[in-house]
């Protein structure tokens, strides 16, 4: 059982040396674009794009003086270079570079984050058909209510991460825009030309209106959907997490040979990773923020959204990948005990049946009133019996809350014997299962 997560591929994404390959993969592709424009000749374009390089360390040699890694970065390349290096950035401002080579790096992350709520869908559906029919007790308030199938709560899962997963294409659509736009965004000294053709070269938009910058709602939409899904996987885990209690023991994370719960106490099996994740939802939420407050910037920009985005992004896209890899893990893994969801769903003596009985009466003409009096009446003489700890089944196997309403002339003054055990059949909640599924995995 091993668990993978936070592959080398999304770390990689967000090196130093990553930021720096992406800004010379957009101005080459200026390059390309002006030689197409018929500025650049096809020589010195040729020699760019074939020679122009860098060196991280170097980069950072020369920030150290001019304290502006973007001049640092045509530095180091231009070194790289002959007299072409005179075409190198040309016509273009600091954020053309560096907001469209952003672009490229949310870009390929988020098509890895898009891969990884595949994978758990996948492993979310294989459990859901595995316990379609896996009866267990739903819960409202944390206190019983009425019998569903561990598949039902799983298809729950499936269908909130199917949401997802079109936002996340949604927001695809939304990041994937890049500029050269020139230094205020009017195109003076580029054409409108060249920003498109470097952007079909990159695979990326043209942003229709810039000004110095990618608008930062875009950047802002990433982080609401990261977040959105990460409280979404949240809520999964917190599910796991009750599940595992002693006192419910449904379901818990895989505890492999040899594991340790606790250092105190040997008997501990705690649920780690679930517990994990929900921390990990609470750091990717509070990428929101800063994305949000980057939104307004000053006049045509200020760089007072840089520096957060720094941290945020890479944070958010790594923590991510690896909560998804976490959560699938978890999920793929789980071990499920149907006996002990029995025994839970039996353990109010048959209370869950409670709203069946209470629909069957007003068909038999009692008063909706009168049938919630009759019903609940009953029920509560049962929750009596279980404060006092007594047993909730008789030694033939009938449920207290059934024998209760059995002996209720009131009651039977309506219903049957054979319509009131009729009640107490697991088969009448699990019916439109099927359906259900069939709406959901189409």
């Amino acid at each position: 059982m091993i668990e993978r997560y936070s592959r080398p591929e999304m770390l990689e994404k967000w090196t130093q040396q990553a930021r720096y390959d992406a800004w010379l993969e957009v101005e080459k592709a200026a390059v390309k674009a002006w030689n197409r424009l018929g500025l650049i000749p096809d020589d010195d374009c040729e020699k760019i794009v074939k020679n122009a390089t860098f060196s991280v360390e170097r980069i950072e040699e020369i920030e150290a003086i001019t304290r502006h890694d973007l001049i640092a970065f045509t530095t180091s390349v231009s070194e790289s270079l002959g007299d072409e290096s005179r075409w190198f950035h040309y016509g273009m401002t600091s954020s053309d570079a560096v907001d469209t080579g952003v672009a490229l790096q949310m870009k390929a992350s988020l098509k890895i984050i898009i891969s990884d709520t595949e994978m758990l869908m996948e492993s979310i559906k294989k459990r859901a058909l595995e316990h379609k029919m896996t009866l267990m007790v739903g819960r409202s308030h944390g206190i019983h209510g009425e019998p569903i199938t561990f598949g039902l709560t799983l298809c729950v899962w499936y269908d909130e991460m199917a949401r997802h997963l079109k936002n996340l294409h949604e927001t695809m659509e939304v990041i994937s825009v890049g500029q050269i736009s020139g230094a205020m965004g009017n195109f003076a000294h580029a054409p409108l030309e060249l920003e498109e053709y470097a952007m079909e070269e990159l695979g990326l938009k043209s942003e229709p209106c810039s000004n110095q910058v990618v608008h930062r709602d875009r950047y802002a939409r990433l982080a609401t959907t990261l977040a959105l899904m990460a409280s979404s996987v949240e809520k999964f885990a917190v599910q796991v997490r009750h599940l595992q209690r002693t006192e419910v023991y449904e379901a818990e994370e895989f505890f492999a040979k040899g594991q340790k719960g606790s250092s105190a106490m040997p008997h501990k099996r705690n649920p780690i990773l679930t517990e994990n994740i929900t921390g990990l939802a609470r750091i990717i939420r509070t990428c929101v923020t800063p994305a949000m407050e980057n939104v307004a910037l000053w006049h045509e920009r200020d760089i007072s959204h840089s520096s957060t985005e720094r941290f945020w992004l890479p944070d958010a896209f790594i923590t991510t990948n690896f909560m998804m890899h976490r959560i699938n893990n978890v999920i793929a893994n789980l071990t499920v005990m149907p006996k002990n969801m029995m025994k839970n769903l039996n353990l109010t003596g048959g209370l869950v049946f409670s709203q069946r009985v209470l629909l069957e009466l007003p068909i038999a003409g009692v008063s909706r009133e009168d049938a919630y009096r009759i019903v609940q009446r009953n029920a509560m003489k049962v929750w009596e019996e279980i404060q006092e700890g007594k047993s909730t089944i008789n030694n033939k196997g009938e449920s207290l809350y059934l024998q209760y309403l059995l002996a209720d002339d009131e009651l039977r003054a309506s219903l049957s014997e054979e319509q009131i055990r009729e009640c107490f059949n697991f088969e009448y909640y699990t019916k439109n299962i099927d359906k259900i599924f069939a709406r959901v995995f189409k």
